[in-house]
């Protein structure tokens, strides 16, 4: 497990350093390139390198994202704005399937939330109390049951108590992630459980697919699909990604605000990518009853 780990932060540390370059590189070029073609580079990148930010700091042998699954051409399309509803709605009532592993790199054990009839309808408010602010957040039933279920379970469960958000992206995406007890990105629950929307929706294309996570929504952070546990990304502003990644709710204004003075107080080193400068502990987590 000590080399797995010592393997996935050398995996992390190699893909900040090209998002490094790139960005860089893409600076130089855009002084004497038109303001599209310097467009279409920003995006090219983004797409590049926007995955494995999510993904570098998870742990187990399915966290090998390489640069060459992500890459796009020049060429790309526009990015569509992703959906914020199914197409077709599920049925009342799901079957979840949650598999079960142990808690990763020390984190507790929350149990198995439950998997049969879980609600595909209708609303679960949660409350972040941050030691930044309140960040209000309405999970959405109808486009990811299982997933509301899982994080409404482990917000009862005191899970997210007393944790760190560990990552603020400042630069390509515009995220704050949170979820992991550890506070390193590479703990988790003692379960995992498959993508939904737009994942399911996209099926086989959803690598291939780019959408913008528009500002407001809430996402899972996963180590590839199927992977998903317990941390998820906040989006303060839009975020150009493949759609390999379970929407699954907004931010209320009041925790949008929040969110602002936290990206705007950058990361603890100056760079796009790492530890908010302003530490971000999220003291409760609460279910609001409705």
């Amino acid at each position: 497990m000590e080399k797995k780990q010592q393997n996935n932060q050398q995996r992390g540390a190699e893909s900040l350093d090209e998002l490094d370059k790139a960005l860089k590189s893409r600076e130089r070029k855009e002084k004497s390139r038109p303001l599209g073609i310097a467009a279409i580079a920003a995006l090219a990148i983004v797409v590049l390198v926007g995955g494995i930010w999510l993904l570098a700091t998870r742990d187990g042998d399915e966290a090998d994202l390489t640069a060459e699954e992500e890459s796009t051409t020049p060429d790309a399309p526009d990015v569509e704005p992703l959906a914020l509803e199914r197409s077709e709605k599920l049925p009342q009532t799901v079957t979840c399937t949650y598999e079960k592993r142990d808690a990763e790199n020390g984190a507790s054990d929350a149990g198995i939330p439950d998997t049969d009839e879980v609600s595909a309808r209708g609303h679960v408010n949660v409350t972040l109390e941050t030691s930044q602010g309140e960040i209000g957040m309405e999970l959405d039933r109808e486009v990811a049951p299982c997933t509301v279920n899982a994080i409404e379970h482990l917000t009862n469960a005191g899970y997210y108590d007393d944790t760190v958000c560990h990552r603020l992206t400042t630069s390509g995406i515009h995220v704050l992630q949170c979820g992991d007890p550890t506070g390193q990105g590479s703990g988790g629950p003692g379960f995992q459980f498959a993508n939904e929307y737009p994942t399911d929706e996209f099926g086989d294309e959803a690598a291939s697919t780019q959408v913008v996570y528009p500002r407001g929504s809430i996402a899972m952070a996963n180590a590839g699909a199927g992977t998903n546990g317990s941390q998820f990304f906040l989006n303060y502003k839009d975020s150009p990604l493949q759609a390999n990644y379970t929407y699954f709710g907004q931010i209320n204004d009041e925790g949008l605000k929040t969110l602002d003075a936290i990206a705007q107080a950058g990361t603890e080193d100056g760079s796009g990518d790492g530890t908010p400068s302003e530490e971000v502990r999220i003291k409760k987590a609460v279910v609001q009853e409705s």
